[in-house]
């Protein structure tokens, strides 16, 4: 790893919510309802690839960072066209995981918040293991 993380770092993204990024979507026929409101699993998304972004400097050739554990609560909803942005903080780093403090905010507060772990891996690795998923070998 040529670069090095400094605890307090930061990275932030924005997103708008879009329809196709809402709980609604999820449902699977008409006996299950769900609000049109940003789902949990983009909102992890986008506090996810927050973190990765802060892991990128750290990559060589043929590596990349997996999540390894999320802690995360989604605790208000934000709407269809509502902008959202989702800040990692680097906190520790305890071999082989990276942990971050994550939060997201849209302009009515806070609507997400937690911690994330990732880990850096090799690209092969972790390919050839999901090959084994797919062929039992």
């Amino acid at each position: 790893m040529s670069e090095q993380l400094t605890l307090g770092q930061k990275a932030s993204l924005e997103n708008i919510v879009t329809a196709e990024m809402t709980a609604d979507r999820f449902a699977d026929g008409p006996a299950e309802k769900f609000p049109a409101v940003l789902a949990t699993p983009f909102l992890i998304a986008d506090l996810e690839r927050a973190c990765a972004l802060l892991l990128t400097p750290l990559l060589e050739e043929g590596q990349l960072s997996v999540g390894a554990h999320i802690d995360v609560r989604h605790l208000a909803p934000t709407a269809v066209g509502g902008r959202y942005t989702a800040t990692a903080t680097f906190i520790e780093n305890r071999s082989p995981l990276f942990w971050f403090e994550v939060v997201a905010e849209d302009s009515a507060g806070i609507i997400g918040k937690g911690r994330i772990a990732r880990a850096i891996v090799s690209e092969a690795a972790i390919l050839a293991r999901a090959d084994q998923s797919v062929s039992g070998s």
